[in-house]
């Protein structure tokens, strides 16, 4: 598995433009993160688009499942008023045209699926589809997660050298056979509640381990500390100038 840089775009920068959005990518790149995290859903009639929610009321001008919507109907919505006037207009950014904007930047990205239940192995197959259809040569492979042990066993059948992670709130007891089951070569844990001797457990089984989300100096410097590989942060800005001073190269600029 791929060593991915210390700070990683949290749905893009999410603290400084709408998350899961074109202009959230860009916004990470112009912090200076070299990689992104970002959610992805399927519309009703198939196509894999940036959303983190199950319905659109929080981060659009619509409300109701986006499993509800067409592709279309998506496309018209405003994904970025909710968050400022400047990004009034921005639009839900189908996974195709998000895959076009890393290439564009360098961008290497974690994609994390969250399938609707009824949905699970359709949204892998297709997420899968068109990463393998499109994903930019030049970038290395995107890192696939989810919280879903379905979903992830769907994307190792769909495509056996994908790299996986699996999501938790916290590291379980049996993390090393739940990730030895899903194929899974990383896990990405919550920050909050993870403690030192789990952290060092996973680090001495030579698991990279990341947390989500980060947004503190002093936190990023701890996990490092107990050897994070990675932190997932809404702030590139606020972590990178001392990210890069305190851990080096492990932080790409």
């Amino acid at each position: 598995m791929a060593t991915l840089p210390f700070v990683i775009g949290h749905r893009g920068a999410a603290a400084w433009a709408p998350e899961n959005t074109l202009a959230s990518i860009r916004a990470a790149a112009a912090l200076g993160a070299r990689w992104v995290e970002f959610d992805v859903r399927l519309s009703r009639d198939g196509f894999p688009v940036l959303f983190h929610d199950d319905d659109l009321n929080r981060t659009t001008n619509g409300s109701g499942p986006v499993a509800d919507q067409d592709l279309e109907d998506l496309l018209t919505l405003d994904a970025g008023g909710w968050f400022g006037p400047a990004f009034r207009g921005e639009p839900v950014p189908t996974l195709e045209a998000a895959m076009g904007t890393l290439g564009r930047l360098r961008l290497g990205a974690n994609i994390e699926i969250k399938p609707d239940v009824a949905r699970v192995v359709e949204t892998v197959v297709t997420t899968m589809e068109v990463i393998n259809r499109d994903w930019p040569p030049e970038l290395p492979p995107p890192l696939i997660s989810s919280f879903q042990a379905d979903a992830l066993t769907a994307a190792r059948t769909a495509d056996p050298e994908a790299e996986l992670a699996l999501l938790v709130n916290d590291v379980p007891e049996d993390w090393r056979q739940r990730l030895h089951d899903l194929g899974c070569g990383a896990l990405h844990c919550g920050a909050r509640r993870l403690r030192r001797s789990q952290a060092a457990a996973v680090v001495a089984a030579g698991v990279p381990l990341r947390c989500y989300t980060v947004n503190r100096r002093g936190s990023a410097e701890k996990l490092a500390g107990w050897g994070v590989q990675s932190v997932f942060t809404d702030d590139p800005k606020e972590l990178l100038p001392r990210a890069t001073q305190a851990f080096g190269s492990s932080v790409s600029k």
